[in-house]
């Protein structure tokens, strides 16, 4: 038996260290990994027409009460990613004691800025509008994300203007934790941005940086400092610009993690890498309390 167990955890961590915008490697590792006791409330609940105005949804495993909301942003350079290889994440979250929404949201080359900004809001929309139902408190939800999920994230959760958009009052935003964001990403370089955001008519409008206010929701902000696909300034420059509002910000650089490792660390395998999940719950929840 602990023979297979290594086995098992040696062909997960070849999994990760492959893990890259590519949905395959991903969907394996979403299929073998061990789950977090999580319960499924729900699977492709719509809260928007069309093949990716769908989520899922996941409780904690105990219910105490109305529990605080987490919305899941996954990544992969907002052009691939599917909520279906992020259950294992969101089972995690809820495993800390939040209703967890995992959706999808339109991709390039389907849409550009801001449009998946827009369908993200609406994700929000819907939580406001049923997660009373689910067991949920609508005005406790706290915004995830990782890599572009973290950009989407940190722009719901500082410009205003899309959640408004969807119906949403910002003030039910009390936090945000972004993993291994892009938020000051200009000039626009290589193709993936280029593509995405060259066509705004106000390229200062699309990054998060510029967005920072006072009464902005608290943000836990984690990098690996191994990271050369959104390097860690990205999230020095945010704090930063957060803290000089004086907005409350924890900044973690975890040593040793790359670009996936800081969402890998939300799994069981690669949780004994770094304290990523438990500190991040715990700064959630104190906001949330």
């Amino acid at each position: 038996m602990a023979e297979r167990s290594l086995s098992r955890r040696a062909g997960l961590i070849a999994l990760a260290s492959t893990l890259t915008a590519a949905c395959s490697p991903l969907s394996v590792f979403a299929t073998l990994t061990p789950k977090d006791a999580a319960r499924r409330e729900g699977r492709g609940a719509r809260y928007a027409d069309g093949p990716r105005g769908g989520l899922d949804i996941y409780a904690p495993p105990v219910a105490k009460g109305p529990a605080p909301v987490a919305v899941f942003l996954y990544g992969g350079s907002w052009n691939s990613g599917r909520r279906e290889d992020y259950g294992w994440a969101a089972r995690a979250i809820a495993a800390q004691g939040f209703l967890t929404l995992a959706p999808d949201y339109r991709l390039y080359p389907e849409v550009k800025f801001p449009a998946f900004l827009d369908d993200c809001a609406r994700a929000v929309r819907w939580a406001v509008d049923h997660a009373a139902g689910l067991g949920g408190d609508p005005r406790r939800i706290v915004l995830i994300g990782h890599s572009a999920g973290a950009y989407n994230a940190a722009m719901l959760a500082l410009d205003p203007r899309y959640l408004r958009a969807a119906g949403v009052d910002p003030k039910v935003i009390r936090a945000f934790a972004g993993l291994s964001g892009p938020y000051d990403f200009l000039p626009l370089k290589g193709p993936v941005t280029q593509q995405t955001f060259g066509d705004a008519p106000d390229l200062a409008a699309t990054q998060p940086v510029n967005f920072a206010r006072a009464d902005a929701p608290a943000a836990f902000l984690a990098t690996g400092d191994k990271d050369t696909t959104v390097y860690p300034r990205n999230t020095r420059k945010l704090a930063a610009v957060l803290r000089d509002k004086g907005v409350t910000v924890e900044e973690r650089h975890y040593p040793g993690l790359d670009h996936a490792g800081t969402v890998l660390a939300l799994s069981r395998p690669f949780r004994g890498k770094s304290t990523l999940l438990a500190d991040m719950a715990a700064f959630l929840k104190a906001q949330t309390a």
